[in-house]
């Protein structure tokens, strides 16, 4: 699986922006997909993750009600709402996928997944 990731960009703080993923392969609606973010100095870090189906989703506390995860799986994509931004969401932005199955014990793991794009960069101003 190749895994795509676009939409960042240079945003002012409580602007919007929306990433995408985009998979390659026939096998994506069976993956769990996650998003992790990486600021300059950091360790890369959860966000988002959500199942196979979009029935179950699971956010980090520090985006938990501004971030929302979505997929459609007929277009083999996954997205990431980013709103109310903030200049600490500056980060560079990962998608990755897990073959695995559903759980929320492992999710905010980077071990969990077993696929990396290549990242998007959101730069927010204060």
């Amino acid at each position: 699986v190749q895994l795509q990731a676009s939409g960042g960009g240079l945003v002012q703080a409580g602007d919007s922006l929306r990433l995408s993923c985009a998979a390659s392969g026939r096998t994506f609606s069976t993956y769990v997909m996650g998003w992790f973010r990486q600021a300059p100095g950091k360790e890369r870090e959860f966000v988002s993750a959500i199942n196979w189906s979009g029935s179950s989703t699971y956010y980090a506390d520090s985006v938990k009600g501004r971030f929302r995860i979505s997929r459609d799986n007929a277009k083999n994509t996954v997205y990431l709402q980013l709103n109310s931004l903030k200049p600490e969401d500056t980060a560079v932005y990962y998608c990755a996928a897990d073959r695995g199955r559903w759980d929320e014990r492992v999710l905010a793991g980077q071990s969990a997944y077993d696929y990396w794009g290549q990242g998007t960069q959101v730069t927010v101003s204060s």
